[in-house]
């Protein structure tokens, strides 16, 4: 039993961090993609260098943030739902006891052990801490582990802002003749790379991964860039 929650706790723990660094990839990917379209759609209207950073900069502080609140109020929901799901377990195990030990039961046995193991091990896992035992074995819960909103909201506000940084420096640093053809490149690039890493993340194949986030890139930009276009032709 020891060896065999050993190894669970390290799975989780695995997983929990795979979990974060696929939210932290996909952030950045979003900061890449909405600050492109933003900044290459301003080149379609005009080249002024402060209208490109004032308008870079405002998409990256407005998505930025925009991504860390919904990303603390998301959290905040699901961490108030576990608590709420450990305190009626709480009062549960201190109402029916003998229900709750049953229930555990029944739960191994669901994972292939057999009745007596089963009954063994929910007894052993009761006395050692049975709120723990219930949380982990049938709400799928840490309680050491509970998520946290404001962690949640930082990751999300510094993977975006990472994202973001990319296409507004491509548009603003080079000159005048280059500034488009810099950043559609360069955000076309790291877009391969997010791309990649989702997919490998996932457990997945890299190939249309890639193809579909540069495509989506490419799409984003060439519709602002357009749209853009048209306004300086219409004198808006």
């Amino acid at each position: 039993m020891t060896e065999s929650t050993h190894d669970e706790a390290h799975g989780g723990a695995l997983g929990e961090r795979l979990n974060w660094l696929r939210a932290a990839v996909l952030g950045a990917n979003d900061g890449i993609v909405s600050t492109a379209g933003l900044v290459v759609g301003v080149a379609g209207a005009t080249d002024d260098r402060p209208a490109l950073i004032t308008a870079g900069l405002a998409g990256l502080l407005a998505g930025s943030m925009s991504m860390a609140a919904g990303e603390y109020v998301s959290v905040s929901t699901q961490r108030d739902a576990e608590k709420a799901a450990l305190a009626q377990e709480k009062r549960e195990l201190r109402e029916r006891p003998e229900a709750e030990l049953e229930e555990l039961t029944e739960l191994l046995e669901r994972r292939g052990l057999t009745r007596d193991v089963a009954g063994a091990a929910a007894v052993q896992l009761t006395e050692r801490d049975a709120l723990k035992a219930h949380a982990r074995v049938e709400l799928g819960i840490d309680p050491d582990a509970l998520t946290n909103p404001w962690h949640a909201a930082w990751a999300s506000f510094l993977a975006f802002t990472a994202g973001a940084l990319l296409p507004l420096l491509a548009m603003v640093l080079p000159p005048a003749d280059w500034r488009l053809a810099v950043t559609v490149a360069s955000v076309l690039a790291a877009l391969a790379v997010t791309g990649w890493s989702s997919a490998r993340l996932g457990g997945a194949a890299p190939d249309r991964a890639v193809l579909r986030n540069m495509a989506g890139g490419a799409l984003a930009m060439g519709v602002t860039y357009a749209a853009g276009s048209l306004l300086d032709v219409a004198g808006v």
